[in-house]
């Protein structure tokens, strides 16, 4: 029987599970758009822009674990979605991402919005090519999708010229079949990763966001209590997904920003092991430029051979499934510990335990000294929602000077899997996550907490909630101000903003009216100044569970001297 380009596509697709197809179309994806009039096997989420678009489908592939599926314009509409595809890259995130391309028999023209969208893309993708022939789409397609599956996952891209994608193929269309990812590390290398950190005297673990994407956050706290070691997460330059339990009494808060911290706060251990993260991606070159003090030993466990050793020398480097290396370094940590190296480790947990509990409640105290602070200051608006935060929330912030890890130092995320922070820091990223997480975990309540900054580069994201009644509650953390750069201009000694001068900063003369602004597009919004009023706002629209609400809620300009993130 013969089938259309596109008709095969969208079989590959249904076949394997997709659900969605987030989207903005153009003249080059009109075979798709008209074939989904009649195909209801997956549904279009339009997007008025590629940037939340593109975010949305980020935010729905990192909440399932499943495939996101996005469709672009030619050149122009995937030039718009390129930050977002730069966020998916760092970030790993296993997308699908098509544009249609200009009719072959057009291209010696060089016709209107045709592009080489293969290398505009190759240097942020897995993989990405130009399907020529028909015959090769489903192919293509197929080997787009494990690649983007398969670990070390991350975004493919697919450019399908608009005849290619009207053209009728006979050939049979076999299905996508993934293989088992999950490959046992060598037992070698384990049972020395073992001996280095059997034999440390003031262990500490660096998770990150891989650890909770594949499955391992209870293998991880398996490893730190029989090491009694504390577990240190991302600095906020790759502070992505929670990767232990915030509550846990071994859960040492995240890394500082800045090289200086980051060393001064390894100083005090011997063997650091290292998993499911980037070691290091930092933001701004300081002295000392080694972050890693010379003396720690690192083993590190991870999924992809070029994290490896990539910046800093391992003693022991591990390729394998995060969750079964963790498994099984318990494992052989169980046989190998000596009795006195796990009464040593009994004795550090216990150490670690009180002294995590000495710094929370000293935090506890600081949040609760600003309550009262009008305009709400950053920690007074955190420890307001801290008290409401149910405990399967799936909270999603690019509001970095406000947020400041507030939640976790607090140990109010309950469900690990519920966070999302930014790693690639293209601004606009937030909104539309928030919005493809809610359609990923329909029965769970979905808190985006958004600068007022980054709001704008997806603020058109609001409309396709409003569309879909997806029902995520929108909180604009409004200083009026690109805070993180006043921040990050103290950090480089610049002189004008030494001395508090700024240009081009000030979101002000005219402020924007984040209220009409969302009214406009469809979305419900109030603007709140009162603690208490916010909060019962939230828990009503989280109740209601019945479309999209704003609200915009003006916070101190007082500028902030540094970010804090343990």
């Amino acid at each position: 029987m013969a089938h259309t380009g596109i008709q095969s596509v969208l079989d590959l697709l249904a076949d394997f599970g997709v659900q969605h197809i987030f989207g903005n179309p153009g003249t080059t994806e009109l075979p798709l758009n008209d074939a989904m009039v009649t195909d209801r096997r997956l549904k279009y989420i339009l997007g008025l822009q590629e940037v939340p678009v593109m975010a949305m489908a980020d935010g729905y592939a990192m909440a399932s674990g499943s495939l996101g599926v996005v469709n672009l314009h030619i050149s122009c509409g995937l030039g718009n979605a390129m930050g977002m595809l730069y966020n998916a890259y760092r970030e790993g995130t296993p997308l699908l991402i098509t544009a249609g391309q200009q009719d072959r028999r057009l291209r010696f023209e060089e016709p209107i919005l045709y592009g080489d969208m293969v290398g505009v893309t190759k240097p942020w993708t897995k993989w990405s090519a130009e399907v020529d022939r028909v015959e090769d789409l489903p192919a293509a397609v197929r080997r787009a999708v494990q690649t983007a599956l398969t670990p070390p996952t991350g975004p493919v891209f697919l450019s399908i010229p608009i005849d290619v994608q009207m053209e009728a193929s006979t050939l049979p269309i076999e299905p996508i079949l993934l293989p088992d990812s999950r490959v046992r590390p060598p037992l070698e290398a384990i049972q020395k990763a073992a001996e280095v950190l059997a034999s440390a005297k003031n262990p500490a673990i660096l998770a990150g966001s891989r650890v909770t994407e594949r499955g391992a956050i209870a293998e991880l706290g398996l490893v730190a209590d029989i090491l009694g070691a504390p577990v240190i997460t991302e600095s906020g330059t790759t502070h992505g997904r929670l990767a232990f339990p915030s509550d846990h009494p071994l859960n040492g808060q995240g890394l500082p920003l800045w090289s200086p911290e980051v060393r001064q706060r390894l100083q005090e251990h011997d063997v650091i092991l290292v998993v499911g993260m980037d070691l290091l991606r930092q933001y701004i070159y300081s002295e000392p430029s080694r972050a890693i003090p010379e003396h720690v030993r690192l083993v590190q466990i991870d999924e992809n051979p070029w994290q490896l050793g990539k910046n800093y020398p391992v003693e022991v480097g591990v390729i394998g499934d995060t969750r079964e290396s963790l498994q099984e370094l318990f494992h052989q940590l169980n046989q190998l510990m000596s009795r006195e190296q796990k009464n040593g480790a009994m004795q550090r947990h216990m150490q670690w335990t009180q002294k995590h509990a000495t710094i929370r409640e000293k935090f506890r105290a600081q949040v609760e000294g600003q309550r009262g602070i009008r305009p709400l200051t950053p920690l007074g608006l955190m420890g307001a929602l801290a008290d409401i935060l149910p405990p399967d929330v799936a909270v999603i912030e690019e509001a970095v000077t406000t947020t400041n890890t507030t939640f976790e130092r607090l140990g109010v995320l309950k469900n690990t899997t519920g966070y999302f922070g930014h790693r690639g820091w293209a601004l606009g990223w937030g909104l539309g996550v928030s919005i493809g997480v809610k359609l990923a975990w329909p029965d769970r309540p979905v808190l985006a907490l958004l600068g007022e900054g980054a709001a704008m580069y997806g603020i058109q994201g609001l409309w396709t909630a409003a569309k879909y009644k997806i029902p995520v509650v929108f909180v604009i953390c409004n200083n009026s101000q690109y805070q993180i750069l006043k921040i990050c201009g103290h950090v480089l000694s610049l002189p004008q903003a030494q001395a508090g001068n700024f240009e081009g900063m000030d979101l002000v003369a005219p402020e924007i009216d984040y209220v009409s602004l969302a009214r406009s597009l469809g979305v419900p919004a109030r603007r709140i100044e009162d603690p208490a009023d916010l909060c019962s706002a939230i828990a009503a629209a989280w109740k209601s569970n019945s479309g999209p609400v704003l609200f915009d809620v003006p916070i101190s300009r007082q500028q902030q001297p540094k970010l804090n993130y343990g």
